[in-house]
Formats: structure tokens, sequence, C-alpha cells
């Protein structure tokens, strides 16, 4: 028998855990962190349990290392598993670092068993190039072989096809992980699988379209623009992984087409500063750039021209906490222009909560939200009380919101409808079954209502 379960993102967008059994054995695809407040199972990232039986699996596959695809990898080890741990060559290199950080954050200061625990991890990783088969296992009548194939979200990012058989039934299965919007900066976008017999596939934005990038771009510009001129700060809740390393490549690319125009008064683009506060965003910010073989052409094109789209002049990086209190400090007293990205992104802890509490309630400042908030996060209360002039708890205390909001949603990492609709449709041999995960319940249904409109059939909401 070849059968899949779920253990998260079935009820948000948080928590991607998925179990493929073929016969006695399986393998998980991804484990992650649940976010926000997610409905039923008690799934918050208080529950960190690993609440359902793993003697069976044989490896775990990771399909990209965001928080809320890996971050139960620890709990995991923990409750017993000793398989690999396979993932793509660039996220081989990113998962230790995602991990060290959450294991600081959420498990132990002890850095001895820190140390321990990412020892283990790094000695379980199996790092398998694109485009490759990997056999995972191959017992008498039951087989199972991976390939992993560029998904366009962030760097390293990969959607899994699975070649399974037990006995005489055989079936590709793929996993769609998170799949990347086309035209995203760094990164090519996926390319749809030849053929599949079950997909499961992410629908984060299944009920809504992204703006193009030239738009997007404008808007981010014009955003910038407005905000800067009262001499406020700009602040942009970002994601270590990611959207910071392609609002950087954008923000550069502004710079270098408007470099002596003026913002306001005697600020230029030339001579406006860009903070980045997160030194784990620092740090993924500086693998990108040593990643360069895994960016897209245009990308690489730049470089070749001579610019440096993730580490130009304009940009300062504060990695030492003490400078950080002192930045927010000093930004908070003055009217200097400044954009600061500073994580989390959804503003559920980091540094950028020190900011927010310091900036919310003066209306020069601004805050420019590009990524997707969930429910129950304080990025979300703060994008949907902000423009009505109301209030955030951060911390325990009531903060009011004077300060004014903007979103910018063309910057999600992550496919819009209609791109998931031209993932499937590029599928030749299409699939009989379709499972939709990783979405809220309304991007859920509108998703599956597409996918019948164009004559698909056997759509599943687990």
């Amino acid at each position: 028998m070849i059968d899949i379960q779920h253990h998260g993102a079935t009820t948000g967008v948080t928590g991607s855990c998925h179990e493929l059994n073929v016969g006695h054995d399986g393998v998980l695809i991804d484990c992650g962190l649940f976010q926000g407040q997610e409905e039923g199972r008690d799934a918050n990232a208080d529950n960190l349990t690993i609440d359902f039986p793993i003697d069976h699996i044989r490896a775990l596959i990771v399909t990209h290392v965001h928080i809320d695809h890996v971050g139960r990898i620890p709990y995991l080890l923990a409750a017993g598993f000793e398989g690999p741990i396979i993932c793509s060559e660039p996220s081989a290199i990113m998962l230790p670092e995602i991990l060290e950080d959450a294991l600081k954050i959420g498990f132990t200061r002890d850095r001895a068993l820190i140390e321990q625990v990412l020892g283990l991890i790094r000695s379980r990783i199996v790092a398998v190039p694109y485009g490759q088969w990997h056999s995972v296992f191959d017992e008498g009548a039951c087989a199972l072989k991976v390939r992993l194939q560029r998904a366009g979200h962030i760097l390293g990012s990969a959607y899994v096809e699975c070649e399974a058989r037990d006995g005489d039934i055989q079936e590709r299965i793929v996993f769609s992980g998170d799949l990347g919007a086309p035209h995203a900066p760094l990164l090519p976008e996926p390319q749809p699988p030849e053929k599949t017999d079950r997909l499961v596939i992410e629908s984060t934005y299944g009920d809504k379209d992204h703006e193009d990038r030239e738009t997007r771009r404008y808007r981010l510009k014009a955003v910038l623009e407005h905000a800067l001129e009262d001499g406020g700060t700009v602040l942009v809740p970002a994601f270590s992984i990611g959207r910071t390393q392609e609002l950087l490549y954008e923000i550069e690319s502004l710079i270098a087409e408007f470099g002596e125009s003026s913002i306001e008064g005697e600020l230029t683009w030339n001579n406006l500063e860009i903070v980045v506060d997160s030194p784990l965003a620092a740090e993924f910010t500086r693998i990108y750039d040593q990643l360069k073989p895994f960016w897209d052409e245009e990308a690489k094109d730049l470089v070749q021209q001579g610019r440096h789209p993730l580490s130009f002049d304009q940009l300062t990086v504060i990695n030492d906490h003490k400078d950080h209190l002192e930045a927010v400090e000093y930004l908070a007293k003055t009217h200097r222009p400044c954009v600061v990205l500073a994580g989390s992104g959804m503003c559920a802890g980091g540094r950028v909560v020190n900011y927010l509490k310091a900036m919310l309630g003066d209306k020069r400042n601004d805050v420019l939200f590009v990524g997707y908030q969930a429910a129950g996060t304080s990025g979300r209360d703060i994008l949907t009380y902000g423009p009505r002039g109301g209030w955030v708890e951060l911390d325990g205390e009531r903060y009011d919101i004077r300060a004014r909001i903007h979103q910018v949603g063309g910057y999600s990492a992550h496919a819009g409808q209609s791109d998931l609709v031209r993932f499937v449709e590029g599928i030749s041999q299409p699939p009989s079954e379709i499972r939709i995960v990783h979405g809220d319940r309304a991007a859920k249904l509108a998703l599956k209502n597409k996918f019948q409109g164009i004559g698909l059939m056997g759509i599943m909401i687990p």
C-alpha cells in the first residue's frame, strides 16, 4: 500500500509535515514549526511534540529551510528518529544555521548541548543535487527513490518527486513544498514535473495573484519615497531567508537606476541608508552571496557588470545586540531617514519588536509588510488594526499604532493562484488526485474551485 498522511499545514499555513508510506516503511517530507493561531489539534508554537509514530520512518526529506518546514527537527531527533536528512546542496549549508537559531530561541542556551545537536544534524544531512534520483530504500517488494527539483521559493528550495513501488503498484507522487513566484529576484522559476499520479500542493495564495515584478518594484519605490519625506524610519519586518535578500536586490536596483534622484531635499537614493538588523538575516545574506552558482541568469549578469546586489555601499549590518539597542534609540529620537529590515517577518519575536515598541506611536514612521502574516501573529494584528488607528499587544503591553502601515504583496516568495494553476497545467500527465495543504481555508477552497474549473478531478482538502 502507498499512503499519504499529514501531520501539519492542514489547518493553516505553518507546521508543514507530510508522511509517505510505502508498504511498512515511510518517509517524512518536512517537519516544521507551527506559528500563530492555527485551528484544531492545539497547533501552535508551544506544541512541539512529535505526536505520531516514527519507528517506520526511514528518512526526512526537507523541501527548504524556513522554520515552518524544519523547526521541529530537533524534537524529531529527540523522539528517536535515526534516519538521514535529505535536502538540496544549498539547503545542506543553510539548515544547521537556521536550526542553531531555533535551538537558541526555543530549546536551550547551553552552547555545548546546541553544538551536540547540530553535530548530530550535520552528520545526518545527505545533500542531493537537483534533478538526480536518490534511492531512499529498495528492499524486496518495496522501493522508494526521490528527486529534488528547483521550487524557486528561497535559495535551495525544492519540490520532491517520489517514485514509489509496493509489489505491482507503482506511483509517482509530488510534494510541492513552497513554490516560488515567477520572475522573483535571484532565483529561476519552478518548472513543472513531466508527470505525477498524486500531487500535494501548497495554497498560501490560492485565492489571489501578486502584482507583476515591475509594478511591485515601482510600488516599493513609491512607498519608500513617500515614507521618507517626513524624516521617519521605514521598518520592514523581514524573513531572514529569502525575503531579506530579495528586498536588498530590489533596493540596490532602485539605487542603481535612480541614484541622483531626490527623495526629499538633499536626500537622494545614493545617500539613503539601508540597515539590516538581524544576525541571522546577515548570515544568510552572506551565504546567498557565496552561492552565486544557484542564482538566476539576470542576477549573475549583474555580478559580471560589477554590481553587488547583496553588499552595496549604502548597506549597514547590525550584529551586536548593544548596537541594535542603540540604533533603536537613535532612530526613534532623530529625524534621520532610514530603511530598516529586521526580523522576524511576522513580528512574532526578534529585534523587530524593539523597533515596533519604540516607533509605532510616531506618525513619522512607517511599517512596510512584504510577506504573509499568519493569523494570531503581531504582524497580522498590525496589518489589520493599524490603518484604523488601533493598537497591538507586544510582550504583554498595548502599543498604539500611529505609524502608517503599508503592504506590497508582490514580494511574497510564494506563487500566486495563477502561478499554482499554471504549474499544474504544465504537468503533461496530470494527477488523478490533488491534495491542497499549507493555506487558510478560504485560499484552499478558492484554489480547489479553480482546479475544478479547468477540469481537474480528485481534489482533496485534508
